[in-house]
């Protein structure tokens, strides 16, 4: 299988040993899940979940941009919640982003997430492979 790593300036650094995305065969982009970190500071966001979700996606479109997609060829959606009670405000953001056809989505809740983070989300995107 060929597979390339994708690095994207201006998104937050990992946080553990993976890439920022995996574009698999040219044509599948795999991105990591991101969670509320400011690339600037490398710290959580300050505020509300709609605030942390705002800069999960920003950070998402960072990469995606740095994959060669954007969120109109995005496939796949996983969302991590650590409080469903927050479903309603991340769906609002989430509709704010996608527009119909919307991707495929599955959202869990999660006992937890890395440096306390209250949502993750990671993406599949479909690369032109020409």
């Amino acid at each position: 299988m060929s597979r390339t790593s994708v690095d994207a300036p201006g998104a937050p650094a990992p946080v553990g040993p993976y890439s920022h995305a995996v574009a698999a065969r040219g044509e599948l982009v795999y991105l990591s899940g991101q969670t509320p970190i400011d690339p600037a500071s490398g710290r959580l966001v300050e505020g509300d979940v709609s605030v942390q979700v705002r800069q999960v996606f920003a950070n998402l479109e960072r990469v995606l941009t740095a994959s060669g997609v954007s969120f109109a060829e995005v496939v796949k959606v996983n969302v991590f919640l650590v409080d469903m009670s927050d479903f309603e405000t991340m769906n609002t953001v989430y509709a704010s982003v996608f527009e119909a056809p919307y991707p495929a989505r599955t959202t869990v809740a999660v006992a937890g997430l890395p440096l306390g983070a209250r949502v993750e989300i990671e993406l599949v995107a479909l690369r032109d492979a020409a």
